[in-house]
């Protein structure tokens, strides 16, 4: 129920037709009591940066979920970075600050870290190739980083996204290699994609399924549905792969501590959940 107390939080992205987390966030927020929602908002990307600010004027507002396409440009839209976003270059969670300053975070990364760990994978000295330098491309980057891997190989289409990802790790994280340019996955522990493909009907793998080693942990962010072609392939090739939902579910437990709710687990997020593909 919505009531004139309720807190709103935004889902900002564009196009919202695949958007998840409502159907975690409200199931759970009801089953608590919690008088908040979660609203999917469709706005496009040359409305963004007018559209922001004014929605934080709502007196009503408690935050906001950000994805696809604006990730990236919302750390400049921002009064306060935090740590792991300024590492990424991108962020998907605002908080409306006591003084009406924006908090932004970023928390893709570690639902995806989160998620492989949890499935027995181990990190440490792994190498990892990320395809996809933007938003969550660069969050699940940062974390891969953090969470100890030897190696990180970064694509991109747009080279520069990339190459500016890459600066980035290797000023936090000296001791890493990294390398920019090519999504040959073969050699690779980890094999991410962290790119829209696999949204549009029709749309190409996003690497050479063929060069990925059978042994591989192969991870997906593309939620539109539950088995993309990419994960389709990968599966048939007889890796262990991770979908697009877990590193959803993996992250809401940090998202609600961000946005002062009460803390979840995972698995209790599950439970409630109502995703629907």
């Amino acid at each position: 129920m919505i009531r004139g107390t309720t807190k709103l939080i935004a889902h900002l992205g564009y196009p919202t037709e695949s958007f998840k987390a409502p159907m975690i966030y409200n199931p759970y927020f009801e089953q608590h009591g919690i008088d908040a929602v979660v609203v999917p908002m469709g706005c496009k990307a040359q409305d963004y940066a007018a559209f922001l600010k004014p929605l934080f004027r709502l007196s009503n507002i408690h935050g906001a979920l950000v994805t696809m396409p604006h990730k990236v440009a919302t750390i400049a839209l921002l009064d306060e970075v935090m740590t792991t976003a300024k590492v990424a270059g991108a962020c998907n969670a605002i908080r409306l600050g006591p003084d009406g300053s924006l908090i932004g975070d970023m928390f893709d990364g570690e639902g995806f870290v989160r998620g492989v760990l949890r499935k027995g994978r181990t990190l440490l000295g792994a190498r990892a190739l990320v395809v996809g330098a933007g938003g969550v491309g660069s969050a699940i980057a940062a974390s891969l980083a953090r969470a100890g891997v030897a190696e990180l190989a970064l694509f991109d289409a747009y080279t520069p996204m990339a190459e500016g990802l890459g600066e980035r790790l290797r000023v936090h994280y000296p001791r890493l290699e990294v390398s920019v340019g090519s999504n040959d996955p073969a050699g690779y522990d980890i094999v991410v994609n962290a790119t829209p493909l696999g949204m549009k009907e029709g749309d190409p793998l996003p690497v050479d399924v063929e060069r990925i080693a059978p042994s591989a942990f192969v991870g997906e962010v593309v939620m539109k549905q539950e088995i993309t072609p990419f994960l389709a392939a990968a599966r048939a090739r007889g890796c262990a792969f991770q979908i697009g939902t877990d590193m959803l579910f993996e992250q809401i437990p940090a998202y609600l501590e961000f946005f002062g709710f009460p803390a979840a687990t995972a698995d209790e997020l599950r439970a409630v959940s109502r995703i629907a593909y």
